[in-house]
């Protein structure tokens, strides 16, 4: 969706996609909009939620049935087991995604990762599709006036032209890009604390092909999960820089961290946006 400011200003029910990197400040700044009116719609949160609830559930009682006391509970019944997904824990989203590599540490065999990064891919189309309903949800069920799409990191991932055509026509789609400072911090909270993580085939593919070169590393079951996280995340986040700026150019606007430190209320958010829309305009 491309706006003029004065469009943008007059838009009486604003519906904003947030797209970038998980940790450029997306979830902040929906929390924040979601104190002033707005409908935070959580990409993870209807994943985790609708998407993925059963192979989530299935996923931990497979671990809870390997501990005696609470298999014979499982079996029995006497037990129920939930998830407790919330916007602000996701947890359960990450957990199931896991991390690739020797099962003594918590890694996963290659199968069954893929299968389960296959499943989220799917998952995350489905979550985006939905948003043309949650807009329609938001103001005629809860009465909300605006609405804000917290897409996860993965979204330039999907390849899917479908999705971003939907999403393109239902909201404007901002691109929060990290500055250069802002891009080693998050480096550096990627190896201080390594997250699963989400990867198009044909790049883990290729990149678990020079890291098991590059370790000496003969099977899968040898790589130390963390390990192969913290090495991949830099490649990951680079890989995706021209895919989100392809997103931006074609459908959206692009705004950085910096400024995006800079809002501290709604009105800010606002500023900014018609600044960005005003460059936008006068480029034309």
């Amino acid at each position: 969706m491309k706006l003029t400011p004065d469009e943008f200003r007059a838009w009486k029910n604003k519906r904003i996609t947030l797209l970038g990197m998980s940790g450029v400040g997306k979830t902040q700044l929906a929390a924040l909009l979601r104190q002033n009116n707005w409908f935070h719609y959580s990409g993870d949160y209807r994943i985790g939620t609708r998407y993925l609830d059963e192979p989530i559930l299935d996923n931990i009682k497979q671990q809870l049935m390997q501990i005696p006391f609470l298999r014979d509970l499982l079996r029995s019944d006497s037990i129920y087991i939930a998830n407790n997904i919330t916007v602000d824990n996701l947890k359960p989203v990450s957990s199931f995604l896991g991390k690739l590599g020797d099962p003594e540490k918590g890694g996963l065999g290659l199968a069954e990762f893929k299968r389960r990064q296959s499943l989220h891919h799917t998952a995350e189309i489905a979550a985006m599709r939905d948003v043309p309903e949650f807009i329609g949800k938001a103001r005629e069920i809860y009465g909300y006036q605006h609405f804000v799409n917290d897409a996860g990191g993965s979204l330039c991932e999907l390849d899917d032209e479908e999705t971003l055509q939907i999403l393109a026509k239902h909201t404007l789609i901002l691109y929060i890009k990290a500055t250069t400072k802002d891009e080693q911090e998050l480096i550096r909270r990627a190896e201080q604390s390594p997250k699963p993580l989400y990867y198009r085939e044909a790049f883990l593919d290729e990149q678990l092909e020079i890291y098991m070169r590059d370790r000496g590393l003969p099977y899968v079951a040898m790589i130390d999960p963390d390990d192969f996280v913290r090495w991949m995340f830099p490649r990951l986040f680079y890989s995706r820089i021209p895919r989100y700026e392809a997103i931006a150019a074609r459908y959206g606007h692009t705004l950085t961290t910096g400024e995006l430190w800079q809002v501290r209320d709604e009105a800010d958010f606002l500023h900014l946006v018609e600044s960005l829309l005003s460059r936008q305009h006068e480029r034309m």
